[in-house]
């Protein structure tokens, strides 16, 4: 028979509470972060396009397919996929 190891502390529902609401926090710093990047990046990409002699606007490539990204991103973080009820699992075992 295989023993289960106990845990030092019972786990309650306050403590799964906490740790998601920390990864949610996690996620939305780590996006703040990359939206700063975005900002930074493609503000030097337009410099470097008005410096070297305004022709054609190439920096609209990595702003649009950067910023198309991070809209996505954004979307998850606002928009989380919600867990699976005991129902819709019991249903889907039914199916086979």
């Amino acid at each position: 028979m295989i023993e289960v190891p106990q845990l030092c502390w019972p786990v309650t529902d306050q403590d799964e509470l906490r740790q998601q609401a920390i990864s949610r926090l996690r996620l939305k710093r780590s996006y703040r972060r990359q939206v700063r990047q975005y900002l930074i990046v493609n503000t030097g990409l337009v410099v470097i396009w008005l410096i070297s002699g305004m022709g054609y606007f190439w920096p609209v490539w990595p702003i649009f397919c950067w910023g198309m990204a991070l809209l996505i991103h954004g979307w998850k973080l606002t928009h989380p996929e919600k867990p699976f009820s005991d129902e819709e699992i019991s249903l889907e075992m039914d199916q086979g």
